[in-house]
C-alpha cells in the first residue's frame, strides 16, 4: 500500500458533478483541500485487497455473533438501548427483515492486519463516492488497473433480492442536508435500477395518522416500506418513537432496528470480550471499567463524523473534538498510526481510514477518507484507490 501523487484531471469538478457529487469542494475553516481529492491515490497489491476483503467478511461474522450475544444475555442497558426498544429488536433479529448495507472503518497501511475502528451499520454515507465517483476516475486514470469495488452491482442485486418483501412504493427519507440527500438519491437510483418503485422525502414529512394507526406520506397515503437515513437511537427517542415501536412488525424499516446493536460503539468492548486479542480488533472497554491502556481513544456510544472524541497518549489528551453527543462512552486502544507523506504540504502527513463496504453481508468495496490528524471527521477528504496484480 502506498500513497501516489497524482495530477487532477482537467475539469474534474464538472466530471464529478455530472455523476452527482455536488459538494466536492466545500469552503470553510479547516478545508485545506477539496473533499473529493484526486491529487493523490492509494495503490494496493492484489494480496492486500484480498486481506481487506477477508477482514470485512470476518468482522461481519464476529459482529453478528456479538449481536446474538447481546440479545441472549440481555445486555441492552450497557449499550444505552431503552427497554421499550427491546421487543422490536428481538423480533427483527428473528424475523430477518431486509437489511441492505453497512461500512466497517479500519486502520491499515499494508504492514499488519487491518484494525477495526467502528462499524457504521445503520446510516453510513460517502457511498456514491466509493461506488461511482472513484470508479469513473479509475476508468480514466488507470484503465488497465483494477479497483476493489463491486458496490453498485451488489446494491442492485440486493434490491432485487428483497423486492418481494417490500410494499410499493419504497420511501427513501433523510435529513435536509447535502450529504444525506446525495446518499439517498444514489440508493434510490440503485433500487429503481432493480425495478422498484420509489419516492424520496424528508424525515420530517413523515406523518402519523392516529385513527389509522399508520405512518403516512404528505398525501396521507400509508407508508409500509421506508429506507431511513436516520439513526435508530434518535428515532426511538423522538415523539413518534412509541408509535414506530408499536407498529414495527407491520412495517419494513431499512435498515432494521437490530442494526442499533452494531452501529453502537458499545459493540467494541463486547467484541473484545468475545474475541480477546483477535488480530482484527483493538482492545476496548466501557469507560469506567478497569484497563491498563495509556494510549487510547475515548468516544460516546452514539456519535458520528468524529464528534466528541478524545485521543489520549501516555495518559494525556493530545486531540479532541467537540460535538452534540453525550452519555456513556467506550475507550479503545489507539491503532498503529498509518501516516503517509502529504504531496501538497512538504513535511506534513496524511492519515487514511479505510471504509470497507458490506452489501448483503459481504465485503464488496472500499472507500478511503484521510485527514491531517488522527480523527476522521466531516472535513476529511475522500481519496480514490486502485490495485495492481
Amino acid at each position: 500500500m502506498r500513497r501516489v501523487a497524482m495530477s487532477p484531471r482537467d475539469n474534474w469538478q464538472q466530471m464529478v458533478e455530472a455523476a452527482g457529487l455536488i459538494f466536492h469542494s466545500p469552503e470553510g475553516e479547516g478545508m485545506d483541500r477539496p473533499y473529493w481529492d484526486e491529487s493523490a491515490a492509494y495503490e494496493f497489491s492484489a494480496a492486500e485487497i484480498d486481506t481487506l476483503e477477508s477482514a470485512g467478511n470476518t468482522l461481519q461474522e464476529m459482529c453478528l455473533a456479538a449481536a446474538q450475544h447481546v440479545i441472549d444475555n440481555k445486555r441492552y442497558a450497557e449499550l444505552g438501548i431503552p427497554p421499550e426498544a427491546v421487543e422490536a429488536i428481538e423480533w427483527a433479529w428473528e424475523a430477518e427483515p431486509p437489511a441492505i448495507y453497512g461500512r466497517f472503518d479500519v486502520a491499515y497501511d499494508g504492514s499488519g492486519p487491518p484494525k477495526l475502528l467502528e462499524y457504521n451499520a445503520d446510516t453510513p454515507t460517502s457511498l456514491l463516492e466509493a461506488a461511482v465517483i472513484q470508479w469513473s476516475w479509475l476508468e480514466e486514470q488507470f484503465p488497465n488497473a483494477d479497483q476493489f469495488n463491486s458496490i453498485h452491482e451488489k446494491l442492485i442485486a440486493k434490491w432485487k433480492d428483497v423486492d418481494s418483501y417490500l410494499s410499493k412504493p419504497v420511501y427513501f427519507a433523510g435529513l435536509d442536508n447535502a450529504e444525506d440527500h446525495l446518499t439517498l438519491t444514489y440508493l434510490r437510483d440503485t433500487a429503481e435500477q432493480a425495478g422498484l418503485k420509489t419516492v424520496q422525502m424528508l424525515m420530517e414529512e413523515i406523518g402519523w395518522n392516529e385513527a389509522r394507526q399508520a405512518f403516512v406520506d404528505p398525501g396521507e397515503r400509508p407508508m409500509f416500506s421506508v429506507f431511513k437515513l436516520y439513526p435508530w437511537e434518535m428515532m426511538v427517542g423522538e415523539e413518534f418513537g412509541p408509535a414506530m415501536l408499536k407498529t414495527y412488525q407491520s412495517m419494513r424499516w431499512i435498515e432494521p432496528i437490530w442494526k442499533i446493536l452494531l452501529s453502537n460503539k458499545g459493540i467494541l468492548p463486547i467484541l473484545w470480550e468475545l474475541y480477546p486479542g483477535h488480530e482484527l480488533l483493538l482492545e476496548a472497554h466501557f469507560a469506567g471499567d478497569a484497563h491498563s491502556m495509556w494510549d487510547f481513544v475515548r468516544k460516546p456510544l452514539f456519535s458520528r463524523e468524529g464528534a466528541n472524541i478524545d485521543v489520549v497518549r501516555t495518559g494525556v489528551t493530545v486531540e479532541t473534538t467537540g460535538g452534540p453527543y453525550t452519555g456513556p462512552q467506550v475507550v479503545q486502544g489507539l491503532a498503529p498510526v498509518s501516516a503517509f507523506d502529504d504531496n501538497l504540504r512538504p513535511g506534513a502527513k496524511r492519515v487514511p481510514v479505510l471504509g470497507l463496504w458490506m452489501v448483503d453481508q459481504e465485503c464488496c468495496g472500499m472507500g478511503i477518507r484521510e485527514s491531517s490528524g488522527l480523527i476522521t471527521d466531516n472535513l476529511s477528504s475522500f481519496v480514490p484507490h486502485y490495485f495492481v496484480s
